[in-house]
């Protein structure tokens, strides 16, 4: 049985080759990583930073959530750096760690809440992963099977969180996301994970 169920949308910022805006959903022995992330500035070094990201990530998938964003500061440094926030769910005990650097905003909407209301927002520390990196704090969540984990870009307006609904299919949730309220003047992309083989 899979574990989760995910979508994304991605806007690129017109006249650039490419998303400076990149993410990651990867299954591992104990459980599922989740990254969004965005290459500091637009075009291809941007993209190339995000892609560095992703690929130390892919290559640590295992380990905490805290170790994997130092690995990316220092694997970083010779890039212009991103802004990230990252998730470690645990299906078999039902938790999620969660931490965000510079500002990709994240919320987590409980199975069976009534639409527009967010019970958990990422607490998002100011910094740049490969050159400015702050004191880092992992936050701890439960997650039932049902509950959505969606992160946006910057190039997605913060009013998002207003219409999120559980009931929401994820590709339709990021669809819609993406079309209300991207900003059209940023590389934006937006990830919504729902969570359906956890088993506590």
């Amino acid at each position: 049985m899979p574990l989760v169920e995910y979508a994304v949308a991605k806007f690129v910022l017109p006249g650039q080759c490419e998303s400076g805006d990149h993410h990651l959903v990867c299954c591992n022995p104990s459980g599922i990583l989740i990254a969004a992330i965005d290459g500091i500035g637009h075009g291809e070094e941007a993209a190339y930073a995000a892609k560095a990201a992703i690929s130390i990530l892919k290559a640590n998938v295992e380990e905490p959530v805290i170790s994997l964003v130092e690995r990316c500061n220092e694997g970083l440094r010779a890039t212009r750096g991103v802004v990230m926030s990252l998730a470690s769910v645990d299906p078999e005990h039902g938790l999620m760690t969660w931490l965000g650097v510079g500002n990709v905003q994240g919320v987590l909407t409980r199975a069976g809440s009534l639409k527009g209301s967010v019970q958990e927002v990422l607490l998002l520390r100011g910094g740049v992963v490969g050159s400015q990196l702050p004191a880092l704090q992992a936050a701890v969540l439960p997650i039932a099977k049902g509950d959505t984990l969606v992160f946006v870009t910057d190039g997605i307006r913060g009013e998002f969180v207003e219409g999120l609904s559980p009931l929401e299919s994820p590709q339709r949730a990021a669809d819609r996301i993406l079309k209300q309220h991207g900003r059209g003047n940023d590389d934006a992309l937006v990830l919504v994970v729902r969570m359906i083989g956890v088993r506590a």
